[in-house]
């Protein structure tokens, strides 16, 4: 077994932990990969397909190699009155990329989540884990010059 998976593993109660599992290898490894799923199911004595369905339910794990900065950018009701739509529009010409993608320099991987607990500020989004609220193109730009 993947010596750094299996301490993450054996930090943890057993494969009722999965989740948490799952978390501390993308943090670790910036993503999940089919050969970490496979390691991860032999060390909880688990199925394959139980991880890769919980590795693929949850929008805030990911399969695929994933940009340094993650843009999660809220589309919930108060978002969409607020018209997040505009947001997600300013990030991707900013960024050139569209939601789901990465930019080619590995900096940026642009996301759209269903809430981010900020209604009060929408329209909203996080990079990383820094939320950012009462979004408009101004601000967008000034963000993200700051990364």
């Amino acid at each position: 077994m993947d010596k750094s998976i299996s301490e993450i593993i054996t930090q943890h109660k057993g494969k009722e932990d999965l989740i948490s599992i799952l978390n501390e290898t993308q943090e670790r490894y910036g993503y999940v990969s089919e050969e970490q799923m496979s390691t991860i199911a032999k060390g909880l004595d688990i199925s394959m397909g139980e991880v890769v369905e919980v590795a693929t339910f949850y929008s805030f794990l990911s399969t695929e190699p994933l940009g340094k900065n993650i843009i999660r950018v809220c589309k919930s009701t108060p978002c969409y009155i607020k018209d997040y739509i505009k947001v997600i529009e300013i990030l991707e010409k900013e960024l050139g990329i569209k939601v789901g993608e990465t930019t080619p320099d590995r900096k940026f991987t642009l996301q759209l989540v269903n809430c981010i607990g900020a209604c009060d500020m929408a329209p909203a989004m996080m990079i990383n884990h820094t939320l950012y609220g009462n979004l408009n193109g101004e601000r967008i730009k000034k963000i993200l010059s700051e990364f």
